[in-house]
């Protein structure tokens, strides 16, 4: 059987039985799927290790720290929205909208605005922002320490708590994206 082989040299690969790589290959979908998983797992590490580190240090000194208990997810949300900001500021570069510029003396006549030079790539923006950032955030945390704050009778706790998630991940974002349009000269 000719199960998994290509045609002939020269010709398209023939996905008879199919692979991952040839899949990659002829699909955008699975490339924009690769670099999803690729910032995902980045950033849900990443969030792990500061909420492992967060979490050790305060178990350190309980004494101390132990009112910083769940905090450190504020932080990462609040950290993970200015980067989104960034993101999502940056220029698109290399996309479908950025078509080659003609470079000829025939085909210019006067400069023509291209491309910016620096930016990210619609693929760069899927992986960090998705990706990346949808995996480091996390509402769902953030949810259930509110519940948990409540349940503790801890309301004021709780409402700074919604207040430095929410208003600072706003001010964050804007910042991130205020941040890049201004180095990026947008």
């Amino acid at each position: 059987p000719n199960i998994g082989r290509t045609t002939s040299p020269g010709r398209d690969l023939q996905p008879i039985g199919g692979t991952l790589a040839m899949m990659m290959a002829i699909s955008p979908l699975a490339s924009d799927a690769a670099a999803v998983g690729i910032g995902a797992v980045c950033g849900a590490l990443s969030r792990h290790h500061i909420g492992k580190a967060a979490t050790e240090r305060i178990a350190s000194d309980p004494a101390r720290l132990s009112h910083l208990t769940g905090w450190h997810t504020a932080g990462i949300n609040v950290l993970g929205s200015f980067v989104l900001g960034g993101v999502f500021g940056s220029p698109v570069i290399g996309g479908p909208d950025f078509p080659k510029v003609a470079t000829t003396a025939a085909a210019s006549s006067g400069p023509k605005p291209g491309p910016p030079s620096f930016g990210l790539t619609p693929r760069a923006k899927l992986m960090m922002g998705v990706g990346f950032c949808g995996s480091f955030t996390t509402f769902s945390t953030f949810s259930v320490d509110v519940v948990n704050m409540l349940a503790k009778g801890e309301a004021t706790k709780a409402v700074g708590y919604v207040l430095t998630n929410n208003v600072g991940g706003v001010i964050a974002a804007a910042a991130g994206m205020a941040l890049v349009r201004k180095i990026m000269g947008c």
